[in-house]
């Protein structure tokens, strides 16, 4: 049952748990990369670094056990929340401690530790934004969820570069974990009203969790909207797990990608999430994810062009606003099909599972996306990344005509709210 909470506080709590995930994510995956390429780590090492993202693709392991337990006292998704943030924020400043700046192992641990706590509360949060929204806002709660999450991102990558710049490591990392602490105010304030509990609690945990996640294995159409999930969003991801390492061997100096990741990509990224959001009720699942597809691939295939002609600082920075703003379009078009899918007393284990397939997809091209540049060079690796976007829009043009919807849910199964072209 969906609360009654006005839609500005639904979008407001569910922006700073978005960005809460995003701000310490966007440290380690986009300001890292660019530190340790001012070190000399290699492109493949670099890129193997995005491995250590793997708790974002294992999520779905935990997250039935999160669907059926929950705290009564805290709030059954508001009780996991509150405890994780707080964890991630100790971690941030207990990494600010040590004189100097970490070594690169402490940092790839607290990485992986990071990812951790914040892919478990992600499953939390994504459950409490199924609870809270009602079927029309889906698509302004989604454009919210990616916009605060891209802001989250490019606040702990392009903005801590420039505090990394300007102070030095210790004021950037006690910065991280106090931004995390204010953004953790909304959830500590907010008071969860009562979500009803997954019926099938009755057994064994193992059993529930095996018919938890069987059933997308048994869901007839499911296969067709999985190999989308891991197409979608691949491609782009190839492409940026190379971008900050181009920036800096294109000559640009910390200030200057600090500048485009944290103001151009802040306000482009945040203009695409919220207008795709806005505009998938408009056009349809399908014709949004056609339109917003091919402008990926064209914003990656951009990247292809600006590496073949030696562009400029005002190129680079046109480009990379650009690939912010149609990623973050089709980013919006992509999680509102998946929200709409899931079940309301599995919401978090349903949308877990599929947002699990895009990080294995998304995760695992930015681990190879530095093999690949190196191998084939940065003009050629961004080509290869905008043909693996348009063959997911390809995929879509040929596997999801208009009108189309998912299946029918088996005998026994909860409702679910078809996927829909148009």
């Amino acid at each position: 049952m969906k609360t009654a909470l006005k839609s500005s506080m639904k979008l407001g709590l569910l922006t700073s748990l978005y960005f809460s995930q995003g701000l310490p994510f966007g440290f380690f995956t986009q300001a890292l990369p660019v530190l340790l390429r001012k070190q000399g780590l290699s492109l493949p090492a670099i890129g193997l670094a995005n491995l250590l993202a793997l708790p974002w693709a294992l999520k779905f392991l935990w997250a039935p056990v999160m669907d059926r337990y929950g705290s009564e006292r805290l709030g059954r998704r508001r009780g996991y929340i509150l405890p994780l943030q707080l964890l991630s924020a100790a971690l941030l400043l207990g990494l600010a401690l040590p004189e100097g700046s970490a070594s690169v192992p402490t940092l790839l641990v607290a990485m992986l530790l990071v990812n951790l706590l914040a892919a478990t509360q992600d499953v939390a949060t994504d459950g409490l934004a199924v609870d809270l929204l009602e079927p029309e806002e889906l698509g302004w709660g989604n454009g919210i969820q990616v916009a605060g999450y891209r802001v989250g991102m490019i606040v702990g990558g392009g903005v801590m570069l420039l505090i990394f710049d300007a102070l030095g490591w210790r004021p950037t990392l006690v910065s991280l974990g106090v931004l995390l602490l204010v953004a953790t105010v909304p959830v500590a304030l907010f008071r969860e009203p009562p979500s009803r509990a997954p019926r099938s609690t009755e057994g064994s945990l193992g059993r529930w969790l095996r018919e938890a996640l069987l059933y997308w294995v048994r869901r007839p159409g499911a296969g067709t909207w999985f190999l989308l999930l891991v197409l979608f969003k691949a491609g782009e991801s190839l492409a940026t797990g190379m971008l900050r390492t181009f920036l800096v061997d294109a000559g640009l100096g910390l200030s200057q990608v600090g500048w485009m990741l944290g103001f151009v990509g802040f306000t482009t990224g945040l203009l695409g999430a919220l207008v795709g959001g806005a505009l998938v009720h408009r056009l349809g699942q399908r014709r949004a994810l056609l339109v917003f597809g091919t402008l990926q691939a064209g914003a990656v295939l951009l990247y292809a062009w600006a590496a073949r002609g030696g562009a400029g600082l005002a190129v680079l920075t046109l480009v990379c606003g650009v690939e912010h703003l149609t990623s973050g379009m089709a980013t919006a078009a992509l999680f509102t099909g998946m929200m709409g899918l899931c079940r309301a007393e599995h919401a978090a284990s349903d949308y877990t599972v599929q947002a699990s397939l895009v990080v294995m997809a998304t995760g695992g091209a930015a681990a190879v996306s530095g093999f690949s540049a190196q191998a084939l060079g940065y003009a050629w690796h961004f080509t290869l990344a905008a043909a693996l976007c348009g063959v997911a829009v390809a995929w879509v043009a040929l596997t999801f005509p208009s009108p189309r919807r998912l299946a029918p849910s088996p005998p026994g199964a909860v409702t679910t709210r078809p996927i829909t072209g148009g």
